[in-house]
C-alpha cells in the first residue's frame, strides 16, 4: 500500500498553509485585529478578490474570525481564533529556518 498525502500530517499543514499571502496574513494578524482595506495597505500588489479569498480559506480552516458589525457602512475585522494562534510558534521556527538557509545560501555562492 502506497502512502498517501494524507498519511504525512506536515503535507496537509502546508496544504492549509499553502498561498503566495496566507503566511503573511497570519503574520499581520499575530499583532492584532486588521479590517479588510488595512490588509490592502499593508500588502502592496494583493487585490481584493485574492485577499477575499485567502481570508475565507483560513476562516474555513478555523484559523482566522471574521466578525461583522452592525454598521453602516458596515464594518468588518479580522482576527486570529486561539486555532490560528497556536500556528505562531511554528511561523516563527520556520521563519528563523529561512534566516539561516539564505545566510547558508549566501556563504556557498
Amino acid at each position: 500500500m502506497r502512502p498517501t498525502d494524507s498519511d504525512y500530517a506536515a503535507n496537509v499543514t502546508l496544504g492549509i498553509l499553502e498561498g503566495k499571502w496566507k503566511l503573511l496574513l497570519i503574520c499581520h494578524l499575530r499583532n492584532g485585529t486588521k479590517r479588510f482595506s488595512e490588509f490592502t495597505q499593508l500588502i502592496p500588489g494583493l487585490t481584493q478578490k485574492v485577499l477575499t479569498y485567502q481570508l475565507r480559506e483560513l476562516e474555513s480552516h478555523g484559523l482566522v474570525k471574521r466578525e461583522i458589525y452592525p454598521e453602516i457602512p458596515p464594518k468588518v475585522e479580522y482576527s486570529l481564533t486561539p486555532y490560528g494562534e497556536s500556528l505562531i510558534p511554528l511561523l516563527d521556527l520556520m521563519n528563523q529556518w529561512g534566516k539561516e538557509h539564505l545566510a547558508r545560501s549566501r556563504q556557498i555562492c
